[in-house]
């Protein structure tokens, strides 16, 4: 009997609706039941359960927390602009000059893409902090001045800190943008009489406006739901944000109700940005970057390409070999401050985290077991919502895409509330379990497999599977023997990159892990609090080496540039 045949009733049971049914309620115990969840908790009593609008007058009735929001707005939008200043020279210089050195820039954007911001934040403080960073140390010793010369407890200088580790965001998106335009647009300028300078500032980067903006709409939000950088610096500088401010709500007794109430104008923002950004850009026309129309051409800078290549040196420079170089030297050094010294090299830290230490092996256990787990459940779920989205199986899939791709738009930190909300406290009481932790990780980081995942199937035309199915073979089976096989590349490089961003979550896993579920993150974190910066360095240098690890084995398998490309 054919499906058109079959009554309404077993119609139902078709395998593609049960799947669709069961697809819907993963993505609802994922996404929405956590932030659904989260709303309804910040307006009960703690006690009773109530109705009250209490928590919201609490959450906003002293300075100091209105203090804190404004601190996270001014420091996301300094942090953004920061980076977009590092970053759009740096895209356009790899992308449309002949400047020298574009491999070794591509590998300081990677680097510091790669690098977790709170081990950054910990290389800045050995560099820059005012009594005792080799920067001070230096400068007064060959001065005899007294004061610093530079202090990374500042304002200035989190959002300095944060951008070096941020822009590789606004590098990636603009350069894809500047790859797709064709250089008939800058030669009719140059024709006309424009100059190389002017043609740029004219004519190429407001074709990339749409870039630029979503760069550092993006950068700004992550930011304000960062925790790592603004807790190892912003609180010794006394220095309040919306996170910090946050987890202060979680220390004994714990007030989830105020925190709930607090963290929801991080989503109120995020959406108002989003609309801000739809506004701009909806006001002015764009030429298409969907195609690539055209001849490209570098652009010949003489003298001023190597202008370009110092700035790309000095970045990377601040961004990555500086700071690496100091963790290595305190990682390897019995007291980091002594400098590099035959009498103060050792290999007991490394020795003590990994033999003697009571948390550091089964943390680190943790992070790989718990972002392998998190990276296969999100490529699986992602890959079968975008299939039934693309190939349009049911009506309204494009639900199940748009609830895939929510957690995009939601703050990590409000996503880790909204799962302790939703799943901490009886009847499941999962705080402090690895399966919250791994679900939490799982819808955090959908998007990204999602994006992956609809980027690989959209690339294999259904023909192939419609010609199998004509000669007689299942859906399935035509998808596990002709699909499959064509997406594993791409499959294998999302599931890489989810693996590496959930290995040095912090925002999110500093709520949630108990204590036997610490990753390496979090126990980062709880050492710096320590001030022991040898054993920080070196448990940093193990996270780093875990994490080259992989690169190293996607780059083998996937290709050089698996996480910078999204087709």
């Amino acid at each position: 009997m054919s499906a058109s045949a079959r009554p309404a009733r077993f119609r139902l049971l078709e395998p593609v609706m049960l799947l669709w049914v069961a697809l819907v309620a993963a993505l609802l115990v994922l996404v929405a039941a956590p932030l659904v969840k989260m709303l309804l908790i910040s307006f009960e009593m703690q006690d009773t359960g109530e109705f009250t609008f209490e928590n919201y007058l609490t959450a906003y009735g002293r300075q100091r927390y209105i203090d804190a929001l404004r601190n996270s707005l001014m420091l996301g939008a300094l942090s953004a602009a920061i980076s977009t200043v590092i970053a759009v020279p740096m895209a356009w210089a790899v992308s449309r000059t002949d400047m020298p050195g574009k491999g070794f820039t591509w590998a300081m954007v990677l680097a510091a893409f790669i690098m977790p911001p709170y081990l950054g934040a910990i290389g800045w403080i050995l560099l820059a902090g005012p009594n005792s960073g080799w920067i001070n140390v230096t400068w007064r010793a060959l001065t005899g001045a007294t004061d610093p010369l530079v202090n990374v407890y500042t304002f200035t200088g989190m959002a300095f800190v944060i951008a070096l580790h941020s822009f590789p965001l606004v590098f990636i998106f603009v350069k894809s943008a500047l790859d797709l335009i064709s250089s008939e647009m800058e030669d009719a300028a140059n024709i006309l009489g424009g100059g190389t300078w002017t043609t740029m500032r004219r004519v190429t980067l407001p074709l990339v406006w749409p870039s630029i903006l979503g760069g550092f709409i993006l950068i700004f939000l992550e930011t304000i739901a960062l925790f790592g950088t603004p807790a190892i610096i912003g609180i010794p500088a006394r220095i309040n944000v919306v996170t910090t401010q946050l987890w202060q709500f979680f220390e004994d007794p714990v007030r989830v109700e105020v925190a709930a109430a607090y963290a929801i104008p991080l989503l109120l923002i995020t959406v108002a940005m989003i609309g801000v950004q739809k506004l701009l850009l909806s006001r002015k026309g764009f030429v298409s970057q969907t195609g690539k129309g055209g001849e490209r051409r570098q652009v010949k800078l003489g003298p001023w390409r190597w202008v370009l290549f110092g700035w790309c040196l000095l970045v990377g420079l601040l961004a990555v070999i500086k700071p690496l170089t100091v963790l290595l030297q305190a990682s390897f050094a019995k007291a980091w401050g002594r400098g590099f010294s035959l009498d103060n090299l050792t290999l007991r830290n490394y020795r003590f985290l990994l033999f003697e230490h009571d948390v550091a092996p089964q943390a680190t256990w943790n992070t790989v077991w718990f972002s392998a787990a998190s990276a296969t459940m999100a490529i699986v779920l992602a890959l079968l919502v975008a299939y039934i989205v693309v190939r349009r199986l049911m009506r309204f899939a494009d639900v199940l895409g748009f609830i895939a791709m929510a957690p995009f738009v939601i703050p990590g930190i409000v996503m880790a509330i909204g799962f302790y909300a939703a799943y901490a406290g009886p009847p499941l009481s999962l705080y402090g379990s690895a399966l919250l932790i791994i679900l939490a990780f799982t819808a955090r980081f959908l998007p990204i497999a999602y994006a992956n995942s609809q980027a690989a199937i959209r690339a294999v035309h259904p023909e192939m599977e419609e010609a199998a199915r004509i000669l007689g073979s299942g859906r399935l089976h035509a998808i596990l023997r002709i699909t499959a096989p064509l997406l594993k590349t791409s499959l294998l490089g999302g599931w890489l990159v989810v693996f590496i961003v959930a290995s040095r979550e912090l925002s999110a896993a500093i709520f949630l892990v108990g204590p036997r579920t610490r990753t390496m993150s979090v126990l980062l974190y709880d050492l710096s609090e320590q001030g022991n910066f040898e054993v920080v360095s070196a448990f940093g240098g193990i996270l780093l080496v875990i994490t080259m690890v992989i690169v190293g084995i996607g780059m083998k398998l996937v290709g050089r540039d698996f996480m910078l490309r999204r087709e």
